[in-house]
């Protein structure tokens, strides 16, 4: 292992807040791999580019020599974070939580090294609290404590209902870290206070608090809110190489820099070069080949950039659109259309779409969700300016 500066000094670049940076670094000096711990609910099927922003710093904790814990909140998804919600989440069903949490097993490995990565399921110790565990974790936090949250307090003043499970989330969360023995817990910056909840129940269990380190949060395609699914703001990091470079290629040209800084493993000087010596669309195409080639290999990012180059520079039809095979006579409303082929992740959202403009069909404009949508021979689809497909007849 490197000595206790050298690591520092990595686990410092690119993070927000160490709490406590002291403590981090006794830690550090005792020379023994550390336990460290992220965890992440599987409330949506795919994980997206801003979750990689902690798996990078987690990886490059593996790299330091240190010991990874991947949680998959599959028992506290069930609640659902409150975190940064003016109102309560939707539960999800048990069946919901567990398919996502597949998917989550399998996509971590794009970041982390799976010989070095424990991914455990939060149930397998919060099932097992039952009533009494739960009332005991209860008793050792205060509801005062709880309203100290921005979210809590918000809601409070402006008289919108908190339920008692959401005051629960927090404390589970921390009793992972109390489970797990955690040395290190990393999150984004919104999850601080339940980070912290998690030093208080160590030390209500009699153990050393864990380090505390947060991470800015990757705000999402329309440069205002972070990214997450909810907001249609994301880059999943299972989607076709060209869609995710086209998404990546539609940021502006001043959040381009912040995704070089928490998505690459580019020094700040190479940044600083590449924003004194290129122009601002070739460096956005590095970003958004750097990126696909991470999550899809060379040679599917070198399509993708040839796709982009075809389809935006010289304003056609790519040629080699994803073709999708449908039933001869294969016949659908358009918004159930898009939601069905999986290009769109709801009903609703496909509705807005169309209603939007953003659907054409061989160059026409649908604007109607319920117009009906027969493929009887090839058809070209285009959604917004960056997604085509080829919609193809089975042959008998």
């Amino acid at each position: 292992m490197l000595n206790w500066e050298k690591q520092l000094n990595l686990i410092k670049e690119g993070v927000s807040e160490i709490i406590e940076e002291e403590e981090l670094i006794e830690k550090l000096k005792r020379g023994k791999p550390l336990r460290i711990k992220a965890g992440f609910d599987p409330t949506a099927p795919d994980l997206h580019l801003g979750h990689t922003v902690l798996l990078q710093k987690l990886r490059q904790f593996q790299q330091l020599g240190h010991e990874v814990y991947f949680v998959i909140g599959d028992f506290t998804a069930m609640i659902g974070d409150p975190t940064g919600r003016s109102e309560t989440r939707p539960p999800l069903s048990r069946e919901e939580i567990l398919e996502n949490a597949k998917t989550y097993e399998h996509q971590v490995f794009k970041i982390l090294d799976p010989e070095k990565t424990n991914v455990v399921f939060n149930s397998s110790w919060l099932s097992t609290l039952g009533t009494e565990g739960v009332i005991r974790l209860a008793g050792k936090y205060t509801v005062a404590r709880m309203l100290e949250r921005d979210d809590f307090s918000k809601r409070f003043k402006e008289g919108n209902p908190i339920y008692i499970h959401e005051f629960i989330y927090p404390l589970l969360q921390g009793y992972d870290s109390v489970f797990l023995k955690a040395d290190v817990e990393l999150g984004g910056t919104d999850q601080k206070f339940n980070l912290l909840v998690g030093r208080d129940l160590q030390r209500a269990y009699g153990q050393e608090p864990q380090v505390c380190i947060t991470l800015p949060l990757l705000v999402g395609l329309d440069g205002v809110r972070k990214m997450s699914k909810s907001y249609g703001n994301y880059v999943g990091i299972t989607e076709e190489p060209e869609i995710m470079f086209g998404k990546i290629m539609s940021i502006s040209d001043e959040l381009m820099w912040d995704y070089y800084l928490l998505l690459t493993d580019y020094s700040r000087e190479e940044i600083e070069s590449f924003k004194r010596d290129m122009h601002p669309m070739e460096a956005k195409k590095k970003l958004a080949y750097t990126i696909v080639e991470r999550f899809h290999g060379k040679e599917k990012a070198e399509r993708a950039l040839e796709f982009f180059v075809k389809t935006f520079s010289e304003k056609e039809f790519p040629q080699d659109a994803p073709v999708i095979e449908l039933p001869q006579g294969y016949r659908k409303r358009a918004y159930e259309l898009l939601f069905e082929l999986g290009l769109e992740p709801s009903k609703n959202s496909a509705r807005r779409v169309i209603e939007g403009g953003g659907f054409r069909v061989n160059g026409r404009k649908i604007e109607d969700p319920f117009q009906e949508i027969e493929v009887l021979q090839e058809l070209k689809i285009q959604l917004g300016k960056k997604r085509f497909y080829r919609l193809v007849p089975k042959k008998e």
